[in-house]
Formats: C-alpha cells, sequence, structure tokens
C-alpha cells in the first residue's frame, strides 16, 4: 500500500504499520499470530494545501477488494482486512461518503465490507517491513502477481497502479 501513496505530491511520509488493537507495541510476528487485533496499516502524512483526503480515499479505493471480508487477496486473516481509520468528524464524513460512491458504483457483486474505524493509535512496523516493495523489488513484484491483486484492480478498474 505504501507505492500507490508515496507518488502522490503532497504527500510527505508513508508509514507500515499496524493499528485499531488494544496489544501496545505490536510486532509483525504476534499481529500475525492474530492475537493482537491490530491490522496491517499504513499511515499517511500528507499536505492538504497539495493533495486532499478525497484523493487519497479515491487511491485507497483502487488499491483493495473492498468486498473482502477475511483479508486481501493471498493475505488471510483479520489483520488483513480493509479498514479506513479517520482521526477526525470530518474525515469521517468523507470516508463514508466516499464507501457510498464505491457501493453505487455497481462494480462488486458483494457488500462492500470495508469499516470505517475511529483512529486510536499507530505503531510502526519493524525496519525490514518499510517500503518493502523498495527493498525487495523481485520478491515482492512476484507476490503481487500471484495474489491477485494486479488482475483484480484491471479488472475493477481497468488500471493497475504499478510499484
Amino acid at each position: 500500500m505504501e507505492a500507490p501513496f508515496k507518488k502522490l505530491d503532497g504527500v510527505k511520509k508513508v508509514t507500515s504499520g499496524y493499528t485499531g488493537g488494544k496489544t501496545k507495541n505490536p510486532t509483525y510476528n504476534k499481529v500475525c499470530k492474530k492475537n493482537t487485533g491490530h491490522r496491517e496499516a499504513v499511515q499517511i502524512q500528507y499536505d492538504p494545501k497539495i493533495v486532499d483526503y478525497n484523493k487519497l480515499l479515491n487511491v485507497y479505493w483502487r488499491q483493495i477488494d473492498p468486498t473482502d471480508e477475511s483479508g486481501q487477496f493471498a493475505d488471510r486473516g483479520d489483520q488483513y482486512k480493509t479498514a479506513i481509520f479517520y482521526h477526525s468528524k470530518r474525515q469521517k464524513e468523507l470516508a463514508t461518503e466516499s464507501k457510498k460512491k464505491i457501493e453505487s458504483l455497481d462494480k462488486f457483486c458483494k457488500e462492500i465490507s470495508t469499516e470505517i474505524l475511529p483512529f486510536d493509535e499507530f505503531y510502526e512496523a519493524e525496519e525490514r517491513h518499510q517500503n518493502f516493495h523498495e527493498k525487495n523489488p523481485k520478491k515482492y513484484k512476484k507476490y503481487r502477481c500471484k495474489s491477485g491483486r494486479d488482475q483484480f484492480l484491471k479488472e475493477k478498474w481497468s488500471e493497475v497502479t504499478p510499484t
């Protein structure tokens, strides 16, 4: 999820990590064991004078399968379920509006399962998980291709955002 956001003008930083759970200072291994309540996530720092929240939402929806209630593509489990974590009442409103727009597109045969949740605390992932697509490009491209993600995005959005 880092690459598409890093390409946007106005995005200052994209950080991989974990959020949404109750465990303090989770690690990748703990999150993968499914007992922290956290989801893998990215935190995006941006300049709203250059890129607005709606643009971030638009990019987000076009990177996921919003109907998959069990994970994302090859990644299965609650820690991979999609969600938008809002920081303010206005962000919640915009996220809810964007979800309604996605639902109205009739692109999907199943109900949109992406949740819109209040942000609480974000824990930065270990260094080896930051910018994984840049550090391990061959492994990442192979995973992405085999996961079905690119095929899904092309089918649903007629585009693939290459990394």
